[in-house]
């Protein structure tokens, strides 16, 4: 009997804190995951708020690795499904990480080139 109740007794302050910090994140990174075009004008506010969302996410992966090679509790063996999991979330992470890298890269390099040549304010295809 003891032994369910500490498997299953996660602190709700724990899932909570976990829920807003991925819904925070969410929330920086939204415009860039639905960016068709974007104007000049306000890049730098995606780049700005994406950079921020990246960082996030970044955290997040180093804490599921953490948890995924250094378990806390040797005493007690881990599920095969709970580490198959736990991989397929950090690769989901780490693929989300390089994904908006990608775009924050093209958003800063196409408002740096179109700054120097000149062009007019007609927004960038993606």
């Amino acid at each position: 009997m003891d032994l369910a109740k500490k498997i299953n007794a996660i602190p709700t302050s724990k899932i909570i804190i976990f829920i807003v910090f991925w819904a925070l994140t969410a929330w920086l990174l939204l415009p860039m995951v639905t960016l068709d075009k974007v104007e000049l004008r306000n890049s730098m506010e995606y780049f700005y708020r994406a950079a921020g969302g990246v960082v996030l996410m970044i955290i997040l992966f180093g804490k599921t690795v953490t948890d995924l090679l250094f378990s806390q509790d040797l005493s007690w063996r881990k599920s095969a499904l709970y580490i198959s999991f736990l991989t397929i979330y950090s690769l989901a992470l780490a693929g989300g990480i390089i994904f908006m890298a990608i775009r924050i890269l093209l958003l800063y390099l196409n408002a740096n080139s179109s700054s120097f040549t000149g062009a007019t304010d007609s927004g960038i295809q993606y």
